[in-house]
């Protein structure tokens, strides 16, 4: 039994080894009877010699002896110079974690076929492996060069994401920079080699420096995705790289990919309204764009607009089901350097029921959510759907049924169960039964008690029961296991601003979450009502609308409103909280609000 599995297996390795080699012409096929030419026949060079050699290779493999195998395999790769057999060496190599042998026989491949780009670029990722940076320049430059013209900035523009886990990032930038500098002024890769650079120097922690080299490639290309696709990243912190961002997507020129991108770094920052704003733009400008549906949806579902949301995912299901095939996916980069996975049409059309039975739910036509919920027939998201369902039984009241529903869920995973958990917590939050959804956490925490998100969920609820005690000593907690938890940093430091409690201390434990988290608009709200609880309300009001605009959400809403209300501008105050009831009729923070102020809209 083995030797015949090494034989299927040298059979395997030698196939490309079948076909003729370039150096090896062959006869031409005799004429067929008729005077008609016969096909070509396409002799193999797998002569008995070689397939005797593979054999005793793929043996030897299996007998364990990686050594012998490799020198076998190596050798009939050098004689037949062919590239399969080359990286089978390799292979083997790499499988014994013998890093001077892979490289071996990587640079065996490049003097036997100069030609290969392939054998470039294994050396070069076996080099990068063993952390052998200095060497890496030769390879790179080589592949660069062996690169056609027209792919050549693409290459050049992978290079950073290449090297990123080579070394020290600043050493790794210094060399990218040495790398990319002899195309810096060639017209097709002046802007990548730039654009290299830039990232390259942004992992290093040099923004001033990535900046800089954004600036330089939109001012010479101001058309160019890549630059634009570095500012992004960029413009949370640097208000320069937000303006490049911003004027490159006011062209008129701008697919709708690119679009798609900026909502990605749009929606990191929960900056939706402008995302929802960039995505009508995208499917004006291509109407049957599909993915771009699909985002507006989940984008309108969170700020609460059902019959938007609505309207957006029945074009996408409508788009999907009638061009019976995959809708294009989203670039994560227009340089090449990504290669962007497809969404299948099963996956999207799941993810657009599932929304469009969350829209129905929000407008309490539970019927119709129910409808769109029995469509879905993934296994995989049977949980999922299992919650939604509960949550449409909570809010008609049979919140028991809706807990048994969720623990009737079949558990795949363990990952399943905590979801079950965390899906049981949610019905009993969405119905403010919040000592109940307090034990349920209780409960997995003894099982879990360093698990930081369901330590954040019971602070939440410990908040909601008037445990303040608890809540910070919780929300401490969280923060020690995961100090780059904003989320943790914010709460508390809200908590004691909405309380007039430890005001520097609440700002301070605020600030450290926008540091974690820039540009998110809850967090800035809560900067902004901080600054309120110290007195400071003109800057309180500067920093509200700036979250306002961000996120126009009700909660947001009802801060800005009473700022305002204080500065006296009561007819602009009552403007915000209508709107902001219009998107959120039961917010808590909104109807404490008028209450207390004792307004009548």
């Amino acid at each position: 039994m083995a030797a015949a599995l090494a034989v299927a297996s040298a059979l395997a390795f030698v196939a490309p080894a079948v076909r003729a080699q370039p150096d090896r012409p062959l006869p031409a096929a005799p004429a067929a009877p008729g005077g008609e030419a016969a096909s070509a026949v396409v002799n193999s060079t797998l002569d008995a010699p070689l397939f005797y050699q593979l054999l005793i290779g793929e043996l030897e493999l299996r007998g364990g002896e990686n050594g012998t195998a490799y020198a076998v395999i190596l050798d009939a790769a050098r004689r037949t110079r062919d590239e399969a057999l080359f990286r089978r060496a390799v292979d083997i190599a790499l499988a014994a974690r013998s890093g001077d042998q892979a490289l071996a026989a990587s640079r065996a491949w490049r003097s036997s076929r100069p030609e290969s780009a392939d054998a470039l670029r294994t050396q070069l990722q076996i080099l990068v492996a063993m952390g052998r940076l200095a060497d890496t320049a030769e390879p790179a430059r080589s592949l660069i060069a062996a690169t056609p013209l027209a792919e050549r900035g693409n290459t050049i523009a992978a290079l950073p994401r290449f090297f990123a886990r080579a070394g020290e990032p600043k050493a790794v930038a210094a060399l990218i920079e040495d790398i990319v500098r002899p195309h810096l002024q060639a017209e097709a890769t002046r802007v990548p080699a730039r654009v290299a650079q830039g990232r390259a120097w942004l992992a290093a922690g040099d923004t001033d420096r990535a900046l800089a080299l954004v600036r330089e490639a939109n001012d010479l290309e101001p058309a160019a995705p890549g630059p634009v696709l570095l500012a992004m990243e960029m413009m949370r912190t640097q208000s320069e790289a937000a303006r490049i961002v911003a004027a490159h997507m006011a062209r008129p020129d701008v697919d709708a990919q690119m679009r798609l991108a900026y909502v990605r770094t749009l929606t990191d920052s929960q900056r939706y309204a402008e995302a929802v704003t960039q995505l009508q733009q995208a499917v004006k400008q291509q109407p049957d764009f599909a993915p771009a549906y699909l985002t507006l949806g989940a984008l309108e579902l969170e700020l609460r607009h059902s019959r938007e949301a609505e309207v957006a995912l029945n074009r996408y299901v409508e788009l999907v089901q009638g061009a019976g095939s995959a809708p294009a996916p989203a670039a994560d980069d227009a340089d090449g350097d990504d290669e962007p996975a497809p969404t299948s049409p099963e996956r999207g059309l799941v993810q657009a029921w599932l929304m469009l039975a969350q829209a129905a739910e929000q407008r309490g036509d539970f019927s119709a959510a129910e409808g769109w919920l029995k469509r879905v027939e993934d296994p995989r998201r049977a949980l999922e759907v299992q919650t939604r369902r509960a949550s449409i039984m909570a809010r008609q009241g049979r919140v028991n049924e809706a807990r048994d529903l969720i623990r009737q869920a079949p558990e795949r995973t363990t990952e399943d169960g905590r979801a079950k958990l965390v899906a049981e917590v949610g019905v009993l939050r969405e119905v403010k039964r919040w000592r109940e959804a307090y034990d349920v956490l209780a409960g997995a925490l003894r099982r879990l008690p360093d698990d930081s998100d369901l330590l954040y969920e019971q602070a939440m609820m410990a908040e909601k029961l008037d445990r303040l005690d608890e809540m910070e000593r919780l929300l401490r907690r969280v923060i020690e296991l995961k100090p780059t938890n904003a989320h943790a940093h914010n709460a508390l430091g809200y908590s004691l601003a909405d309380r007039r409690l430890r005001l520097p201390e609440a700002r301070a434990l605020i600030q450290r979450a926008l540091e974690l988290a820039p540009g998110d608009p809850f967090i800035t709200d809560s900067l902004g009502w901080v600054e309120f609880r110290m007195g400071n309300r003109e800057e309180a009001l500067r920093v509200l609308e700036g979250a306002w605009r961000a996120r126009p959400d009700a909660e947001i809403g009802a801060h800005l409103g009473e700022v305002l209300w204080s500065l006296g501008r009561k007819d602009e105050a009552r403007r915000i909280w209508r709107e902001s009831r219009g998107k959120d009729a039961a917010n808590e923070v909104l109807r404490e609000t008028l209450t207390r102020l004792r307004v009548d809209l």
